[in-house]
């Protein structure tokens, strides 16, 4: 994970666990277990995927974990065997079961990104098209989502609003066209990339004459693309298919020669990974005390 990332993590570490003590301490934990318990904790795939959030688990349970001992800690990207601990910590038994279910949601889920990116990546593979990402992330999570795509084998397209224009149809017709939305962009953000979306063969002839770099055909058939492939063949525009892709066409749509496949899906309709936690025989000072 970059710097931006990790701060991301453990900044959505600390609102995570916020939400489960806002109302107070964790009761159960305090009522049941000793104030001076040590625990190891394995955190456990339950079923095979792509392993994404490692890191940010580890931020949960540093949170809540004074000295924590990281005894194992897999990479993100990693195919994950069920069975086989990704993370195994040591530390406070409280501490660990306090951030036990905010740590499990977030590696289940990033995860599950992971995996299903990977997926994608697998089902186009040979056609040199590549996979992206959009901005249809949960609030909050965007960052962490985003790496989640790499770490499957995704690309990132934008991060947010102000690193590249995207002008789409509501754009188009707030400028009164293509023409005009594309000439306004340049001229306000002349350095920044700027992708334009189309809906028809018709609108992106009009992009093609302007020198668009990079054109979203959207709702666009496999047979659509691979006219608009062949209408921009010999051109410096990219061209990336968007809008009711799923696993069973994207490899259709990939061997028109598009050189991008853009997915929401990716992010706003990941299952999570089964992924559990684990722990080993407990240990107080006081039962340790008592051994000797």
């Amino acid at each position: 994970m970059n710097k931006d990332e990790m701060a991301e993590a453990v900044a959505v570490a600390d609102r995570a666990l916020a939400e489960d003590l806002r109302y107070g301490p964790d009761v159960t934990t305090e009522a049941t277990v000793p104030a001076d318990a040590i625990g190891t904790a394995a955190i456990t795939p339950r079923k095979t995927g792509v392993l994404a959030g490692n890191e940010v688990a580890l931020a949960v349970f540093r949170r809540r974990v004074e000295d924590l001992d990281v005894l194992t800690h897999a990479p993100d990207g990693i195919a994950m065997t069920p069975g086989e601990p990704v993370l195994v910590v040591r530390g406070s038994l409280r501490g660990l079961l306090t951030a036990e279910r905010t740590a499990l949601n977030l590696v289940s889920h990033l995860s599950g990104v992971a995996s299903l990116t990977k997926a994608w990546v697998d089902a186009i593979a040979g056609t040199g098209c590549v996979i992206r990402d959009t901005r249809k992330t949960m609030p909050g999570l965007r960052l962490l989502e985003k790496h989640a795509v790499r770490m499957g084998g995704g690309q990132n397209h934008r991060l947010g609003l102000g690193d590249a224009v995207l002008i789409k149809d509501n754009h188009v017709l707030a400028a009164g066209s293509i023409t005009a939305a594309f000439t306004a962009a340049k001229q306000h953000a002349p350095n920044l990339p700027c992708e334009v979306e189309v809906d028809t063969l018709e609108q992106l002839e009009e992009a093609l004459g302007l020198g668009v770099e990079l054109v979203l055909l959207d709702n666009f058939t496999p047979a659509q693309c691979a006219e608009a492939v062949r209408m921009a063949a010999g051109g410096r525009t990219e061209l990336e298919a968007s809008g009711g892709l799923t696993l069973a066409v994207a490899r259709a749509y990939a061997e028109t020669g598009v050189h991008y496949l853009a997915v929401g899906g990716l992010t706003h309709s990941a299952p999570i990974v089964d992924i559990g936690m684990d722990l080993a025989p407990v240990k107080t000072t006081a039962g340790a005390n008592a051994a000797r």
